[in-house]
């Protein structure tokens, strides 16, 4: 009975998934759509296919041909994959330590690694800026990509350290037996039996860092550091907005996280419903 009470848990769990994912799906499938489109048809039938007069790549053309796009998204790419990195890395060991370890003053330190969930790093902007500035850093995606780590570690260590503590303390201890290091033991034994809780935290580390439009225009709005979401705006001016040009960039940024999703959406709900169907 329980197997199956778990069963229909983890099928409504898994339709649930699937009609958000649909429906978050919508307005993406409408701005590819609508990139496709002269500016007329955007306005003059938004939910209307790129058929006949409507169709038009002058969007795709301006963005890759009139524009340093490929170098913005290029840029993006680095910074995001290099703070998902480090995110992932510094997260999963920082959450071990606090999770196997017991010493003095160790709830203390869990409560000070997650403390950034509870104050956005936002309000830290002024003093970062200076920081960068006096570090040199100004106009460079090392900038973003120091403060994109800080400010995924937070969430990071709180998810990893509730899983962490799920894991059977007998295999740890058998590998310390059989004579492997703590390090060994963290990349062999512990990584491996938290991989869908790796994906979740790197799909939703990796869609704030994509997204962001605010660091990127304070700490590196220079021409050659632009991320996708700046190098949009250059489509955008105090009087015209090239409609056709915004809607064809932001289909070509939306590809990353689709294909990121795609590839760890098995993973990423096995970790989202590991601890929903059991009791």
């Amino acid at each position: 009975m329980r197997r199956i009470q778990d069963r229909l848990g983890s099928v409504g769990i898994h339709a649930i998934l699937l009609s958000w994912t649909l429906l978050a799906l919508f307005p993406l499938a409408l701005i590819v759509v609508n990139s496709f489109k002269t500016r007329k048809a955007i306005f003059g039938d938004p939910l209307g296919l790129p058929t006949g007069k409507a169709l038009s790549l002058k969007g795709y053309q301006s963005v890759m041909t009139n524009s340093d796009f490929p170098m913005f998204f290029g840029n993006s790419l680095i910074v995001t994959c290099v703070s998902l990195f480090f995110i992932l890395l510094f997260g999963a060991m920082a959450a071990h330590a606090v999770s196997e370890y017991r010493f003095k003053g160790n709830t203390f330190i869990g409560i000070y690694l997650i403390l950034g969930i509870m104050v956005p790093i936002r309000l830290g902007t002024v003093a970062l800026l200076n920081l960068i500035v006096d570090l040199g850093l100004a106009n460079t995606l090392t900038a973003l990509i120091l403060v994109y780590t800080a400010q995924g570690l937070p969430i990071a260590i709180f998810i990893f350290t509730e899983f962490l503590r799920s894991v059977s303390r007998e295999i740890k201890d058998s590998a310390r037996i059989d004579g492997l290091s703590e390090y060994r033991i963290f990349f062999e034994v512990v990584i491996p039996l938290v991989r869908p809780v790796i994906a979740t935290v790197a799909v939703f580390s990796m869609i704030p860092i994509w997204n962001d439009l605010w660091f990127p225009l304070i700490l590196s709005p220079g021409e050659e550091t632009r991320t996708v979401t700046l190098g949009v705006q250059q489509f955008i001016g105090q009087y015209t907005v090239q409609w056709g040009s915004v809607l064809a960039a932001l289909s070509v940024a939306i590809l990353p996280v689709l294909i990121m999703y795609v590839i760890f959406s098995r993973q990423l709900i096995r970790g989202i419903t590991s601890g929903a169907v059991k009791g």
